[in-house]
């Protein structure tokens, strides 16, 4: 069974979780108690999980941590390459993080005491619940992503679940797209109050707004510490503080729209990643989809008060209490009256919007939130819908594909001895030879929308890393490139284009390339020697390779009198033969690269006799003359 790096495959699933349990409960109290200690981090044992808190505070000292710019979450001059190997991986995009919290995270992951306390965790225990109460939030997810990273790294089972409360967002939509490619959204879930400013500060210009932050800021860290409090209600509650809620508003709504018409930056622009649950005081919603997130962050702060945007930060206690008594409506263990009389979508949308603290009296704020909660249900079920779809048509194309695999059968039994890819290039007008064409073009058209469908977001974040679909292309691969090396190189394509492999070759496979170089391959598959020929040649490009070094023996009967051209040629091929040579040792091609006439045959033959006659002249090339051809 294919391993899945996150028990939760919904919003819905995580947060009847949290919600039946005592976990968010446990997590407060242990928040609330890290942000009056000194530490950086609190444990608890809690049965056979531990908690472990981070302290809230900690970037309240001075406005540098929030006021911090995007930076790439990987740098390849420091070791932050080793703490999030997994998102290295990420050739398209830059998954960038706030430079503030990476920073911090950074010197207490520096801390020898931090590391040999986490991993004592993981030898004592098989589930960690890392929790943490404004930017001790951020501290606890990047936490969390280095956790993750390092577990992927040894292939190890281990449970890991981050909880938030009122944290601010960390990084850009392209962190947030590697943790749905990694399968990691089920692993974080952040708990919003209805008009906690924290959460939707990153998404305006903070430089602008300094002085009024600071204020703030202090208000917040001598809450947590339980001090005196030095910032006067009136300054508190005053025009400035009236101006920042109105500031960040006009930014949220912003970001939204930007998110909504996919014009949003993905390297400059913060992003929510994994769950959301959104808190009132009559209970709770939970959902995952970024631009529904953000659309939600800005219609809920649409009907904030200044004294509800500062205290909303500190009042989670009320919220998590709220939450369970939720659960249990939407459970039905309340009398039917409580339901609204309506039909089951409409009767669980009118609770969601009840649960987020929205009225029709808060119009126009209530249309909107109906419509986000609307896109997100719909968002949320069409890339499974997609992906369903899909894999109906591949079971229909199915037959397709066996007709290829068929007619490979057939020319490498045939008395012509050519083998499958020369059969190809070399085909004549048969009615065989135009069916095997015409399924390789509408195998091509499906995964060319396959892949178009992935790239613009209607497919699951992770369907790229699915056993089935990794499999499934990569036998594509395997068994049509070849015929896509034939038609290229049988019309001539390669002598007004280029070499196949830098002008010809399909994008797909590109991709499909790194598909399979990122699967997870179990230990008792490595390593394993074959005993028979492949059954297809694992390098699907070999036979543009082979026809590169057919033209560099030609060429070399042209540069006798270009000795640096000759050499860089001789070089080509000793290359080239090396490289074959292994691949028939370890049985990693199929029977046709071996057949009597096959392009391959005739290139090793062809190579004997150049060798051959090149023994007459004084031995320029000794160290390769000695060499041996298959």
């Amino acid at each position: 069974m294919e391993h899945e790096a996150s028990s939760f495959e919904t919003s819905e699933m995580l947060a009847s979780f949290v919600a039946s349990t005592p976990l968010l409960e446990q997590s407060w109290k242990l928040c609330q108690l890290a942000n009056t200690k000194r530490d950086e981090l609190v444990t608890q044992h809690v049965g056979e999980a531990i908690h472990v808190a981070f302290s809230g505070g900690g970037g309240m000292h001075g406005l540098d941590t929030i006021c911090g710019n995007l930076v790439p979450l990987i740098d390849k001059s420091s070791k932050n390459r080793e703490m999030f190997s997994a998102f290295e991986r990420q050739e398209d995009e830059v998954v960038m993080v706030h430079s503030g919290f990476l920073h911090q995270f950074v010197c207490m992951y520096n801390n020898s005491t931090f590391q040999n306390q986490m991993l004592d965790i993981l030898k004592e225990r098989k589930s960690l619940v890392l929790t943490g109460h404004s930017f001790g939030g951020a501290i606890a997810s990047l936490t969390s992503l280095w956790l993750l990273s390092y577990l992927h790294s040894i292939s190890a089972s281990f449970s890991v679940l981050c909880i938030t409360f009122g944290s601010p967002m960390l990084g850009n939509k392209s962190l947030s797209r590697a943790i749905l490619q990694e399968r990691w959204a089920g692993n974080f879930i952040h708990v919003i109050g209805k008009h906690d400013i924290v959460p939707r500060l990153l998404f305006a210009p903070l430089d602008q707004v300094t002085n009024h932050l600071h204020c703030l800021l202090q208000f917040w860290h001598s809450s947590m510490k339980l001090e005196d409090l030095s910032c006067s209600e009136q300054s508190l509650f005053g025009t400035q503080n009236s101006q920042l809620l109105k500031f960040v508003l006009v930014h949220i709504n912003a970001a939204a729209e930007n998110l909504e018409k996919g014009a949003a930056d993905l390297g400059s622009a913060f992003s929510p990643f994994g769950n959301y649950m959104f808190c009132s005081d009559d209970g709770a919603i939970c959902m995952d989809n970024d631009i529904a997130v953000t659309k939600l962050l800005h219609v809920l702060f649409s009907t904030a008060t200044v004294s509800s945007v500062h205290e909303d930060h500190m009042n989670y206690t009320g919220y998590v209490e709220n939450i369970s008594s939720q659960f249990l409506k939407r459970r039905g263990y309340v009398e039917v009256g409580d339901v609204p009389d309506h039909p089951n979508y409409d009767a669980g949308l009118a609770l969601a919007l009840q649960s987020s603290g929205i009225s029709t009296s808060h119009e126009p704020a209530y249309e909107v939130a109906k419509d986000c909660l609307k896109m997100a249900k719909r968002m949320g079920r069409t890339p499974n819908l997609n992906s369903a779809n899909l894999a109906i048509r591949l079971s229909k194309i199915n037959p397709l594909r066996a007709q290829i695999e068929w007619y490979k059968a057939s020319c490498d039994a045939s008395d012509e001895q050519m083998g499958y890819y020369d059969s190809f290039k070399m085909r004549g007008a048969s009615k065989r030879h135009f069916r095997v064409n015409m399924n390789r073009i509408k195998l091509a058209r499906f995964w060319k929308e396959v892949i178009e469908m992935l790239e613009t977001n209607q497919l699951p974040h992770d369907f790229h890393k699915r056993a089935k679909w990794v499999n499934a292309s990569q036998f594509y691969k395997l068994l049509v490139e070849p015929l896509d090396i034939a038609e290229y190189y049988g019309k001539g394509l390669h002598r007004t284009k280029g070499h196949y492999i830098k002008h010809g070759r399909e994008r797909r496979y590109e991709i499909f390339d790194r598909w399979w170089k990122d699967r997870k391959v179990p230990y008792e598959e490595q390593n394993i020697k074959r005993s028979n020929f492949a059954s297809l040649t694992q390098d699907t490009c070999f036979w543009a390779k082979v026809e590169e070094a057919r033209e560099w023996l030609d060429d070399l009967r042209h540069a006798e009198n270009d000795p640096l051209k000759s050499a860089l040629l001789w070089q080509n091929v000793e290359e080239f033969e090396k490289y074959s040579n292994g691949l028939v040792e370890r049985k990693e091609v199929s029977i046709d690269v071996l057949a009597k006439d096959s392009s391959y045959s005739l290139w090793v033959e062809e190579l004997k006799a150049v060798k051959s006659q090149l023994l007459r002249f004084p031995p320029q090339y000794a160290g390769f003359l000695v060499g041996e051809a298959v």
